[in-house]
């Protein structure tokens, strides 16, 4: 029997770009100057990441599980860190 695979969520291009620059940023203060974004805009955003991911079953509530379940679905790399 092979194992199923995690469902990986369908993030958009943009969401994905926050998702890394928020993951590598010490602050969202520093996100939002380097995508020339509004705090909340970044914080939109990561919530619907995190929403998108709560959705296929695979919860990401810290910025550590966010990390790794961009690690997983291949969205950063760790010399990306």
């Amino acid at each position: 029997m092979t194992a199923m695979l995690p469902r990986r969520p369908d993030l958009s291009e943009r969401e994905i770009e926050v998702l890394i620059a928020w993951l590598v940023c010490d602050s969202k203060r520093e996100v939002t100057e380097r995508l020339f974004l509004a705090d909340s805009t970044v914080s939109t955003y990561i919530q619907r990441v995190r929403s998108k991911y709560d959705a296929v079953g695979r919860p990401a509530r810290t910025k550590v599980r966010l990390l790794l379940r961009a690690l997983e679905d291949g969205h950063i790399r760790l010399d990306d860190l």
